[in-house]
């Protein structure tokens, strides 16, 4: 036994070939532990093939963590979402349609943070984008005043529980279209297109004063004088509770984009625009298009266009009577 244990050690220091005995093996094995918890970890050339396997760079374990954090959440979601689908199915409508809201006014503020930043680096005018760029712009304008006057409210202490409240009894005067039902849709707009009827017949009798004068200097003076009342801003969808000179400069401001956005629309062509695009700029222009069909709009946004690329600047009155006169005078209009 001695024997072999002096041939064992003189192999292990001289690299030998030579293989202990079966006593010798089960016993170092049952020695390993305790040479290991004596003597400290293993050295480096002990494990040459393993050592690059069991150890992963950070940013490995960092993506694998959020991978793997990423994925239960999506299990997480899925499972909420079909608890609220089966046991709340009216709140799980509302839900849904509340995320998905979120969601497209978010991409739609980091689209408009796009725009803008490509105007401050290029040094380019508002007029001088593009349709879509223009037109993304004043909605996006129009939605975050609208949701301003939710955030103003919800400023008081416990005040965001009145405001969930009145968003879901006043949806259509508080909430933006992203948050809209497929059938509030329809039925807002067609309210909206409602209230607006209302000033057309009082913008006519304005007119019919006004046809009567044949002098440029008095007739410049009377189109500047139906700029300044109330009709025309319900016609423009614009709130008409604001003192004269506030109102003018609404209307020139809102009379001004329309006019830049159809001199862009004329550059892009209105057959590059899509069926729902098509149907927001004829709304936007006076005709409720909500109930008339994509060719029927096409033909109406044509017939706009060609007047409206003919005006100059100091002829914009007429394009807020044009929003009037082409919706009134359109027999493919229900409403």
């Amino acid at each position: 036994m001695a024997l072999s244990r002096v041939c064992w050690a003189r192999a292990a220091l001289w690299g030998s070939a030579v293989t202990p005995g079966p006593y010798v093996t089960r016993k170092l094995q049952l020695a390993r532990p305790r040479a290991g918890l004596a003597w400290g970890a293993p050295r480096l050339f002990d494990l040459p093939c393993r050592s690059s396997n069991l150890h992963l760079s950070p940013k490995a374990d960092v993506k694998s963590l959020i991978s793997y954090v990423v994925t239960k959440t999506k299990v997480i979601n899925g499972k909420y979402h079909r608890f609220l689908g089966r046991h709340f199915p009216r709140f799980y409508v509302l839900y849904t349609i509340f995320m998905k809201g979120l969601q497209m006014f978010w991409a739609d503020a980091k689209k408009a943070r796009r725009i803008k930043t490509y105007m401050w680096k290029h040094n380019v005018k508002f007029h001088q984008l593009s349709y879509r760029e223009m037109e993304h712009l004043r909605q996006f304008r129009r939605d975050v005043t609208k949701c301003l006057f939710l955030g103003i409210i919800s400023i008081p202490p416990f005040a965001n529980y009145l405001v969930f409240l009145l968003m879901y009894l006043f949806p259509r005067q508080l909430l933006i279209q992203h948050f809209w039902t497929p059938k509030q849709q329809i039925d807002f707009l067609d309210i909206y297109h409602a209230l607006r009827k209302q000033s057309h017949p009082e913008i006519l009798g304005y007119l019919e004063r006004v046809i009567p004068l044949v002098s440029d200097a008095g007739l410049r003076w009377h189109m500047t004088e139906l700029c300044t009342k109330k009709a025309l801003s319900r016609a423009m969808l614009l709130t008409p509770y604001l003192p004269s000179f506030l109102l003018r400069h609404r209307l020139k401001t809102h009379t001004t984009v329309i006019h830049q956005l159809d001199k862009a629309l004329a550059k892009l062509g209105i057959g590059h625009l899509t069926p729902q695009e098509v149907k927001s700029a004829c709304y936007l222009r006076g005709l409720n298009s909500t109930h008339i069909a994509e060719e029927r709009c096409r033909t109406w946004l044509g017939e706009w266009l060609q007047i409206s690329c003919s005006l100059k600047e100091a002829e914009l009155s007429l394009l807020l009577h044009n929003v009037v006169l082409l919706s009134i005078n359109y027999t493919g209009s229900r409403r």
